[in-house]
């Protein structure tokens, strides 16, 4: 059997498919600041047996979690004399020009904590400066005085030439082997030394923090006997070992997310859709990804924390590009300063949790404003859900400081919470120059399919996919994943003036690289599948396009064709080309996939039922325009493939309600999906 596991910032989800290919979900509170303790329970929840667990995988939020949450270790940072401070001056783009108390990101490491050594590398990776090895030594010292629980090495040029950020390491290993350290290297190969200092500082702050529950929770499973076959989801949408994400964590920062946007391109290649909108919804978030002609967006410019007033912090490690905004099921209602209703960011959790829980929480939410519309039954929930306390709530907090109906401050709520999604949908779609109209909504996680066919409507899709196990459906991608690596080097070179020879080369040692990291994880040479890009730019640019490389050798006919590739995706990423302008190479990216099995999807079978069979009840629902309207609910289990009825309609499955508007209609398909459909003008 095979399982995965998703921890939110509400529930922990968990996913299994057994030898014949049936699957089965569960859920369960997330239960900080002991992760592993909610993927233990959701395991009992779900009724599996430990030991018919052959392959775990896990997806997490501990990492991202730690940084954001300043909970990582006290961090010390090794640097290139002279560059103590670039952490603290940064980049000069500030994202709020016109903000004269705009205040740079205050550093992971305190400056007392930022330490130079004579050393130096030229940019093309000669020694212009031997390592200052006492030095070294001095400084592992001053770090053990200091109560440091991580060190980060990050000197100028590494990336070309990472021999003295090696020996240092070796010497601070040798000297304080119990301390957390990362070299820059070792997560980064591309240049630009505030990002990649950055990178390396952010994986020492919370190496210790990933350890540790890393290896908690191995020892949990080990303690239920489940099989040894351990992975844990990284943020390019791979998946690696329990062994190499203790190395590089910071690889798991989006670790839950990226795996429901493979999931919705693994599903869209079966279905027949390569261009996707995925929509995910959980009880804290909303995140967004759009996948064109099926291939999802891997970005190394990453950053935590930024928006139009904070610059944030950069990683630069591979990322799914995901828009993720604080909009989720227990988003808060208040009222601002000026008198203006806003939904989120602020997030009951599970702990209070909506009003709707009874668990203490006093403030309106998503999940209130649904329950009290009647797009929520009280019936489906597992606590007692007291509708007088939800109406109060709604009432004294957001109606009545307007003058309205209580139901009219709930629908007031969802439509603030839908304009921002709807903005967060427009970022990855309208702003980069794809028209919605062209793309097929896929909507999951647990308030995925709720508000999903009201942002179709506004937005202009045509067709919304509500997959089978959409509450859970970010694990559900995990087991459709495999193993993957990213192998970023600078390499920046004139395309005129290319050396084939040498280029190739560097290829082949990026795959001699990959290839033998797979065979350390006992993946065979065979199973890997490596895919080759440049990051291009014209001559005297900043910034880069990644242009896809064929396989094989390099050669005069391949890269005529990588330029012409390159000025066609510049126009679409950037409006305009210049053919006949000099172009370069800035970065190699190897991308190496290492395949495992994963379950086949079943087509189900039609047991002649009608729709009819599958409404449960009938309750009033209470719609923009319409208001109150009786609407047929039906049960999802009993749904059918080549059912259809058209809305409104509500349709109830475990842990999700789908609401479906009028003059929208819905199908369900061989493999169980649900396709609402609306007329496009």
């Amino acid at each position: 059997m095979r399982v995965a596991t998703d921890i939110g910032g509400t529930f922990t989800d968990l996913v299994y498919v057994d030898q014949e290919g049936s699957i089965g979900v569960a859920k369960s509170p997330t239960t900080p600041p002991n992760f592993e303790q909610g993927v233990i329970d959701v395991i009992g929840k779900s009724g599996v047996d430990p030991q018919s667990i052959q392959t775990f995988i896990h997806g997490t939020t501990v990492i991202i979690n730690a940084l954001t949450e300043r909970k990582g270790v006290t961090t010390g940072l090794i640097t290139t004399a002279g560059f103590r401070d670039v952490l603290e001056i940064a980049r000069g783009n500030r994202p709020d020009l016109f903000n004269l108390r705009y205040e740079k990101p205050v550093p992971f490491v305190e400056r007392y904590l930022r330490q130079e050594v004579t050393e130096r590398m030229s940019q093309q990776g000669e020694v212009v400066e031997p390592l200052d090895e006492k030095r070294i030594r001095q400084l592992v010292e001053y770090f053990r005085k200091e109560n440091v629980d991580a060190i980060a090495v990050a000197y100028l040029h590494a990336y070309k030439n990472p021999t003295h950020e090696i020996r240092t390491v070796e010497l601070v290993e040798e000297l304080w082997p119990e301390v957390a350290v990362t070299a820059s290297h070792e997560v980064t190969k591309e240049w630009r030394e505030y990002e990649r200092t950055n990178t390396a500082v952010l994986n020492s702050y919370v190496k210790p923090i990933a350890s540790s529950y890393i290896d908690r929770l191995n020892g949990r499973l080990e303690e239920l006997g489940s099989g040894n076959l351990r992975y844990i989801m990284q943020s390019n949408g791979g998946t690696t070992t329990f062994e190499q994400a203790k190395k590089t964590p910071i690889n798991m920062v989006e670790s839950g997310p990226v795996a429901g946007i493979y999931g919705a391109a693994y599903l869209g290649e079966i279905i027949g859709e390569k261009n996707i909108i995925a929509f995910d919804i959980g009880g804290t978030t909303a995140k967004c990804s759009l996948i064109a002609d099926g291939e999802v967006k891997v970005s190394t410019d990453y950053y935590i924390e930024k928006d139009e007033y904070h610059a944030g912090y950069p990683i630069k490690t591979p990322v799914v590009d995901i828009v993720e905004i604080g909009n989720g099921g227990g988003s808060i209602a208040w009222i601002d300063e000026g008198g203006a209703l806003k939904v989120g960011p602020q997030s009951a959790g599970s702990v209070p949790g909506p009003v709707a829980y009874g668990q203490g929480g006093t403030e309106p939410t998503t999940t209130d404003a649904n329950l009290l519309t009647g797009r929520l039954s009280p019936k489906n929930f597992d606590y007692d859900v007291d509708m007088i306390q939800v109406e109060a709530a709604i009432k004294t907090k957001v109606a009545d400081r307007f003058g309205m109906k209580p139901e009219d401050g709930a629908l007031g709520i969802i439509r603030i919470a839908n304009s921002n999604m709807l903005n967060a949908l427009k970022l990855i779609s309208v702003r980069k120059g794809y028209d919605p109209r062209d793309f097929t909504l896929i909507a999951f996680g647990g308030g995925g399919s709720m508000h999903a066919p009201a942002l179709a409507k506004e937005l202009g899709v045509g067709k919304v996919v509500v997959p089978v196990a959409s509450p859970v459906f970010s694990a559900w991608g995990m087991l459709m994943t495999d193993l993957r690596h990213d192998y970023i080097q600078t390499y920046i070179a004139r395309v005129s003036g290319l050396n084939f020879d040498t280029f190739n080369n560097e290829w082949d040692e990026l795959a001699e690289t990959a290839i033998a990291q797979f065979e350390e994880e006992n993946i065979a040479k065979n199973h890997v599948r490596l895919l080759r890009f440049a990051d291009m730019r014209y001559a005297g640019q900043e910034h880069t396009v990644k242009v896809p490389l064929g396989s094989g050798p390099i050669t005069k006919e391949s890269i005529s064709q990588l330029i012409a590739n390159f000025h066609e995706l510049h126009e679409k990423n950037y409006t305009f080309k210049l053919e006949g302008a000099e172009t370069e190479i800035v970065n190699l990216h190897l991308t190496a996939f290492g395949s495992i099995e994963k379950p086949s999807l079943k087509k189900l079978e039609a047991a002649g039922g009608l729709a009819g069979d599958a409404i449960k009840e009938n309750r009033p629902v209470y719609y923009e325009q319409e208001g109150w309207v009786d609407t047929d609910v039906y049960d999802r289990m009993k749904l059918e493939p080549k059912m259809s009825f058209s809305g409104p309609a509500i349709i109830e499955e475990q842990a999700a309600v789908t609401v479906i508007y009028p003059g929208q209609s819905a199908t369900i398909d061989e493999y169980g999906n649900l396709i609402i459909e609306t007329e496009v003008r």
